[in-house]
């Protein structure tokens, strides 16, 4: 067989279609997002079990909830640039097992003390497990499903929470609060296995450094047979090359702009999910509802993430900045409506579940944002500090709110602080769709070439 043609293996993904062997790709990322949502949300349903085994205070459970979103954050700034060098598959296998083994360790906890350093271990692992999920995705998708197969992917994480919820109800009258935390360490060990066997490195990283053309055919081969008669492989890419790797790559001239705005984005995002998620039930109950119906009326804010499926489609259409900016400025405006609702149940009920389906919206379709961003030399590290930068805002947006009601802001005032972050994430991705108009032509460009 002649083995003369160069292959741009973007174009060969783009030209095929999506094979089994890439929704197998799909199917182990989903999982891992899944893990990290029922991980996530876990430690929530074990607390009241903790105050009564171990006899401790409320307050003092603080450091362990918080414990897994400074490792969450930790892990994602430590892993993006390791990802780069290291490659990405290296990094999901020793995420998974990180967080596989800390979360079966924590299981077995004698103290709090034990429990809060084998949260922040566990966070570490899902931290560097996440961002790493969303690049392999994404370089193996064709450009014009990326979007829409890194929001469906990112579904992941609210039904693993509600799952988490649902398999805690049940597992901790039946077998106790460690078996929860026993199924959050198994699992993604018998996952590692599948990874182990499966998982290939991204084709886009082993072209981008030079790894034997064996090696990347073999991987394609997986796609498509055609494969079989490529002789070299070669890659173009929509964004402007830098020369450099990781970081170098996100703070350059040519993306610093757009990277600062997108860690803007996020975090004002998660201000608004954690403020709302954690507050919202202490927050109803004070305006007057009964404790039942703040809980269910609460619930039905992170139910939302159903409207990223189509969110994804849109930006795989039209101009993502301003999809996900328009979605950004609408939550700003149902969250102040919360604030507005509060006498009116059945007005309240609709607007927490809008302003849900739009915050959800806007922050799970981020990551595929960044994914097409970055150049593959930097994507790693792009798409793991937005997340990592991002987690922080979760612990702003818990803090705010204890400082607003310490200074005795009304219901209605509280919500219409947390809505100012809607409107400045709507603002910083404007000014990254300023900073760099020619994005969505250059991209548009190189699907040119294609012809599918």
């Amino acid at each position: 067989m002649n083995r003369s043609a160069a292959v741009n293996v973007q174009t060969f993904i783009n030209e095929h279609p999506f094979s089994p062997f890439q929704w197998l790709i799909f199917f182990m990322c989903f999982v891992i997002v899944l893990l990290d949502g029922f991980d996530t949300a876990a430690i929530g349903f074990i607390a009241p079990s903790l105050i009564n085994e171990w006899g401790i205070a409320k307050p003092a459970l603080a450091p362990v909830l918080s414990a897994a979103l400074f490792g969450l954050a930790f892990g994602a700034l430590v892993s993006g640039p390791l990802s780069d060098r290291l490659g990405r598959r290296s990094l999901l296998l020793g995420s998974v097992l990180l967080f596989g083994v800390a979360c079966l360790g924590s299981a077995f906890s004698s103290s709090i003390e034990e429990l809060t350093a084998l949260r922040f271990v566990t966070g570490v692992g899902l931290g560097a497990a996440m961002p790493n999920a969303v690049t392999m995705m994404g370089e193996y998708c064709p450009d014009r499903r990326r979007a829409t197969v890194i929001n469906l992917m990112f579904c992941g994480f609210p039904l693993g929470a509600a799952f988490g919820g649902f398999l805690a109800a049940w597992m901790i009258p039946h077998f106790g609060w460690r078996s929860v935390l026993v199924l959050g360490g198994v699992a993604p060990l018998l996952l590692l296995i599948a990874l182990l066997l499966t998982m290939p490195e991204s084709v886009r990283y082993m072209v981008a450094t030079r790894k034997p053309v064996e090696r990347i055919r073999s991987a394609l081969l997986r796609i498509s047979a055609d494969a079989s008669a490529a002789g070299s492989f070669v890659m173009t890419e929509s964004a402007p090359a830098t020369g450099g790797k990781g970081l170098g790559v996100v703070l350059s001239r040519s993306y610093v702009i757009g990277s600062v705005m997108l860690w803007l984005a996020y975090f004002m995002g998660l201000v608004i999910f954690y403020a709302s998620i954690n507050w919202m039930p202490i927050l109803l109950k004070d305006a007057g509802l009964t404790p039942q119906r703040a809980t269910l009326i609460s619930a039905l804010f992170p139910l939302g993430g159903v409207g990223a499926v189509l969110c994804g489609m849109l930006m795989d259409r039209f101009n993502a900045n301003r999809i996900i900016a328009a979605c950004y400025a609408l939550t700003a405006v149902s969250v102040y409506f919360i604030g507005q609702a509060v006498g009116n149940v059945g007005a309240l009920v609709f607007i927490v579940f809008v302003a849900g389906v739009l915050m959800n919206t806007a922050q799970s379709s981020m990551p595929a944002l960044a994914a097409a961003f970055y150049p593959t030399a930097g994507r790693g590290t792009g798409v793991a500090w937005m997340l990592g930068i991002g987690r922080f805002g979760g612990i702003a947006g818990s803090f705010l709110v204890a400082e607003l009601t310490r200074r005795h802001f009304t219901f209605a005032g509280i919500f219409a602080m947390v809505a100012v972050a809607g409107v400045l994430a709507c603002v910083a991705l404007l000014i990254k769709q300023a900073a760099r108009p020619d994005e969505v032509k250059a991209v548009e460009g190189e699907r040119g070439l294609v012809g599918h």
